[in-house]
């Protein structure tokens, strides 16, 4: 091995320096590879949902891939050090624009979209395994096979490290999935460069790969440079209406789109509202519970960062204290500003009776010991296992110890129409802590019949009067949202515990139908 590195010319620098400069190598490649499988993987959970699975699924074919490529090494020949920059520079471009491309296919409705997710991991995967087998053979001849090994899979593992901290807690949230892959794409572009350079006595005079390492940086750069705008065409196609507002957070990516005086809410591409229905919602959602409370005082929603819930609650004047529990400050922020938002929740979150806290539900409630009379949980819906906890046992034990005497709480529970079994799921969590629950559900067009579960520990019973002010619900309708019709009536159902989440599954099977 030692002879095909060095039969392009006798390189007069220390065999340290070109073994130090390969691990430096080593660990940007790691990282690079860890990188791409992370985004491919984050991207996959965004637009298709389920993140176990999309993680899972996607993990393992690129583990795979990247078998296939090792093996493949076997019969990479020739002058090794002019094939590893050339793997560099073709890892950098597909890899550094899988995120872009993938993106733009599912907006645009190009194909298959599993099949090329799965294609683009399958590209990628080979070549990242490709690269460590070469590099081992580069250092063949200079390093013992014992020292060799360890400090190749050493570095290697130290770059992976590195970056599954950086990507949760910086590269995601700031930068986005499209950036952050054409970032490492850069940096095994940047490889390629540095090898080109240090190695340049290993290879032959015309390899053409000055030009190359020029014309990927070159194309890597554009596309960081214009990564905004191919996000922001691809929800234009993705979104009928016009876009008035996005933002990609740490915690989600918001999308509000305007259709005359039609504003929807979008939160990783699921609606969230429309201005034209969301009262139905919002009055559905809090009045048949905090009516049947003439002494709340004190009410808690957990969740409903827009706002809208609160407005709902500050039409009751026995109301003296809402505290809001949103774990994301943008959203709450946005909705407490924007003047075109602020309008439509009746600049609710900043009223003085409103307090406002931006954190985990889970770790909010563990750490403080308030009770409330009144509860809303208007969480997503349970589409992942990060939501699933919120609609588990675990969770609703934990709800029921802020719970006052005589004191109710309302989960928003999807719908009991097209995701029944689900509905009827949430509903059986409740009663297996010890509470009592009313189930009922309203139609609201944005999304068809939507189903909530009023839970506690007596039993419930419809309040005859309402605020005024209401623009759909009225007590003498109020009975029959507690009945239901034969095609949503009640199934059995297991709970949903936090270490089995039978509740995501479900959801998954019964609304695949529905949004595929």
């Amino acid at each position: 091995m030692q002879r095909e590195v060095s039969s392009a010319g006798e390189d007069p620098r220390p065999a340290s320096l070109l073994q130090q400069a390969l691990l430096v190598s080593v660990f940007i490649i790691a990282s690079c590879g860890l990188a791409y499988e992370l985004v491919t993987a984050s991207l996959a959970s965004y637009l298709l949902g389920d993140s176990v699975t999309q993680f899972s699924t996607i993990i393992g074919a690129y583990l795979f891939a990247m078998g296939v490529g090792s093996w493949l090494s076997r019969y990479v020949g020739g002058n090794l050090v002019q094939r590893f920059i050339q793997i560099e520079l073709a890892v950098g471009v597909l890899g550094g624009f899988a995120a872009v491309g993938l993106y733009l296919a599912f907006a645009a409705q190009m194909g298959p979209f599993r099949i090329l997710l799965y294609l683009a991991v399958l590209a990628v995967g080979i070549l990242v395994g490709l690269e460590i087998p070469l590099v081992m053979r580069i250092l063949k001849g200079q390093v013992a096979f014992r020292d060799l090994v360890s400090r190749v899979l050493a570095v290697d593992y130290l770059g992976a490290l590195a970056v599954s901290l950086l990507f949760p807690l910086f590269l995601a949230p700031y930068l986005g999935l499209m950036r952050t892959g054409l970032l490492f794409g850069l940096l095994n572009a940047a490889v390629a460069l540095w090898a080109l350079k240090l190695f340049q006595t290993h290879l032959p005079k015309r390899h053409g790969l000055g030009w190359a390492t020029t014309l990927s940086i070159a194309l890597l750069l554009g596309g960081f440079a214009v990564a905004g705008k191919l996000s922001d065409m691809a929800e234009r196609w993705l979104y009928a209406d016009d876009i008035v507002y996005s933002e990609s957070t740490p915690y989600q990516r918001l999308v509000i789109t305007r259709w005359r005086d039609d504003l929807r809410l979008f939160i990783n591409q699921n609606l969230q509202f429309s201005s034209k229905d969301e009262y139905r919602y919002h009055e559905a959602l809090v009045h048949p519970g905090l009516a049947s409370l003439p002494r709340a005082g004190r009410v808690l929603v957990l969740g409903g960062g827009d706002g809208l819930a609160v407005r709902e609650i500050l039409r009751y004047p026995q109301v003296n204290a809402v505290t809001l529990v949103d774990l994301d400050p943008a959203m709450t922020h946005l909705f407490s500003t924007a003047p075109f938002l602020t309008d439509l929740n009746g600049n609710a979150l900043n009223d003085p009776k409103v307090h406002v806290v931006n954190d985990d539900a889970v770790r909010w409630l563990e750490d403080n010991p308030e009770v409330f009379d009144f509860v809303v949980v208007d969480f997503p819906d349970p589409s992942s296992y990060a939501l699933g906890k919120l609609y588990s046992t675990a969770f609703y034990r934990l709800l029921t110890r802020h719970l006052a005497p005589g004191g109710r709480l309302v989960v928003q529970s999807t719908s009991p129409y097209y995701a029944r079994r689900s509905f009827w799921t949430i509903a059986a969590t409740l009663e297996s802590v010890g509470l009592k629950t009313a189930p009922y559900h309203a139609l609201v067009p944005s999304f068809g019949e939507w189903g909530y579960v009023l839970a506690g520990r007596e039993a419930y019973r419809v309040p005859e009067r309402y605020p005024e002010g209401l623009r759909f619900l009225t007590p003498a309708m109020t009975p029959d949202l507690f009945r239901f019709s034969a095609d949503m009536d009640r199934v059995p159902a297991e709970p949903n515990r936090l270490n089995e989440q039978n509740l995501v599954r479900l959801f998954e099977q019964e609304w695949h139908g529905v949004t595929r």
